[in-house]
């Protein structure tokens, strides 16, 4: 019997790459979308209404999606955004925000199908994390601070749901080539001024970890074997260059800091 996998924000980046390609594999794929009759006609899966920073729309949906289908085996949380900015010229309203979609959000919907995973006795949740919640860029801050956050939410939960048969793992990929930093909401162009200087040389260095990043298919692949692996892994950082920044930081983090530095003071 094949698998029915649920991936949130499935409409663009890494959801809409993975949802196609798991509905090519044969999987019984269900995305989501604030906006799905924009895609009506577009996507070769079913796409429902969901918006995760929604408590209304978050029980809609549920109720929608269990009319039709009666095992849910897989659950891809993969909706969220980033906020770029100093961390002192970032207003609080929009740190809130980020943590509402990127935290709470995740957990809401987790919550939300928690009930039906525990009934069947077995399922698995896939939350797509960053890096950036294993280590601490410059100007990410509230973006790190909420994938820290989840990591620590699902790196508890995991126990908890062990006895139920239900596999939690996390995926943190690098900077890949997808919508993610395009649309990504800027805390300021301008602010406080002792920040100038620095401020142009640290947006050069992201745009360009953006501009020279690297396919995605890397994290679609990863995120493929885990559903396919009875025993998977919970952390699972993906990209190039995931294991030497992760053993610096581990084993060398006075260089790992020198080159995060380095990386501010050559860039612009």
């Amino acid at each position: 019997m094949k698998k029915t996998v649920l991936i949130t924000g499935a409409s663009s980046g890494f959801g809409l790459m993975l949802a196609n390609h798991l509905h090519q594999q044969g999987f019984n794929v269900i995305g989501t979308s604030r906006e799905p009759e924009k895609y009506a006609g577009k996507v070769p899966f079913k796409l429902l209404r969901l918006d995760i920073d929604d408590d209304n729309s978050i029980r809609s949906f549920t109720d929608e999606l269990f009319q039709n289908t009666r095992q849910l085996d897989v659950l891809v949380n993969n909706a969220g955004y980033m906020v770029t900015g100093i961390a002192e010229e970032t207003p609080l309203d929009l740190g809130r925000q980020q943590f509402e979609t990127n935290f709470w959000g995740t957990v809401k919907v987790t919550n939300a199908l928690l009930p039906y995973f525990r009934a069947q006795k077995g399922g698995q949740i896939i939350t797509v994390s960053s890096i950036v919640g294993l280590i601490g860029p410059p100007n990410l801050s509230y973006y790190t601070a909420s994938k820290h956050a989840v990591e620590g939410y699902f790196k508890s939960l995991r126990f908890e749901l062990d006895q139920f048969n239900i596999k939690v793992s996390m995926v943190e990929p690098v900077w890949f080539k997808t919508n993610l930093g395009h649309n990504a909401v800027s805390a300021a162009s301008d602010g406080i001024a002792d920040y100038n200087a620095y401020r142009k040389k640290v947006n050069a260095a992201t745009k360009k970890g953006i501009d020279e990043a690297e396919a995605p298919d890397a994290v679609v692949n990863t995120i493929t074997r885990l559903i396919n692996t009875k025993a998977p892994r919970f952390s699972n950082p993906v990209g190039k260059m995931t294991g030497m920044i992760l053993f610096l930081q581990s084993y060398a983090p006075r260089m790992f800091e020198g080159s995060i530095l380095k990386s501010v003071r050559t860039a612009g």
